[in-house]
């Protein structure tokens, strides 16, 4: 019998190279949880510096962002769902949750988890849009998340929008650490530390099931491989590590890659964090 009604909407969200796709992995292995690849639907449909958002309209890429998602997943005729020549940010959101809630019906979900890193600086929006929003936020010390970021806008840079400098790294992890330290207290809200998570991850996926109100099913650890393919598009190289065996890095990336000098700097600029976020080698 199929299910007749979401039980949880869930966002998870963080700084890029955190790792939010093997959390993602995790989650979308639950018997009751699907998951897809980024869809970046609010980040596209919301600009905040733009007039259009101030007056409730969707930006002008929002529809080609909407159709394309759910042409990548191949289920075009959810594009149907969107009215025709909508300008409106809430009917464009309506759209996107009650075609992401007939999916997870289809298969039989009661949950579904969108993964767009970047929602997380829309979580404003979400939370008036989509009726009981979930967030997963997934935080990463800043030696390896900057690090991170420097290699892989380094080597995509075509999908980075250029190689980042260090200083733009730093800047990003300081900023998404800052939004998810503001929402850590309330209740819709959960943190897990990727660190924890590689530690122990039967401990923290037991406390994230518990906080999405389902139980926990050890085929998040031993079958989070077979979903990859569900999650990751053909073109995201740079995600294909999460299919390998988890590993602690230990900034190594972090050593490989900068000098002392560069080492020391980034230290400097990261160490202003709350002390529950701030890594000592």
């Amino acid at each position: 019998m199929k299910n007749n009604s979401i039980k949880a909407r869930v966002f998870l969200v963080g700084c890029p190279r955190s790792g939010t796709t093997l959390l993602q992995s995790m989650l979308a292995a639950h018997p009751k949880i699907i998951s897809f690849p980024e869809s970046k639907f609010f980040q596209r449909a919301i600009n905040p510096d733009s007039f259009r958002s101030k007056f409730g309209l969707v930006s002008t890429r929002a529809r080609a962002n909407f159709n394309q998602f759910f042409a990548d997943i191949n289920r075009k005729e959810m594009q149907q769902l969107l009215p025709n020549k909508s300008p409106l940010i809430h009917q464009h959101s309506q759209a996107f949750i009650k075609a992401l809630d007939l999916i997870a019906i289809q298969q039989n979900k009661s949950c579904w988890l969108e993964k767009t890193p970047a929602h997380l600086h829309r979580i404003n929006y979400i939370e008036k849009l989509v009726n009981n929003a979930k967030f997963i936020h997934i935080i990463r010390n800043g030696i390896d998340v900057v690090s991170s970021l420097y290699s892989v806008s380094s080597q995509y840079p075509e999908i980075w929008n250029g190689a980042w400098n260090i200083d733009k790294c730093i800047q990003r992890w300081l900023n998404d650490i800052h939004i998810s330290n503001l929402y850590s207290e309330q209740y819709n809200h959960s943190i897990v530390k990727y660190e924890a998570l590689i530690e122990n991850p039967q401990l923290e996926l037991e406390k994230l099931c518990k906080f999405i109100e389902i139980y926990f099913d050890k085929q998040m650890i031993c079958d989070r491989h077979t979903v990859t393919k569900d999650i990751i598009r053909k073109n995201e190289e740079w995600k294909s590590s999460v299919s390998k065996e988890i590993q602690n890095s230990k900034q190594k990336k972090f050593y490989n890659l900068f000098d002392a000098n560069q080492r020391k700097y980034i230290l400097n600029k990261i160490s202003v964090t709350p002390n529950k976020y701030r890594i000592i080698l």
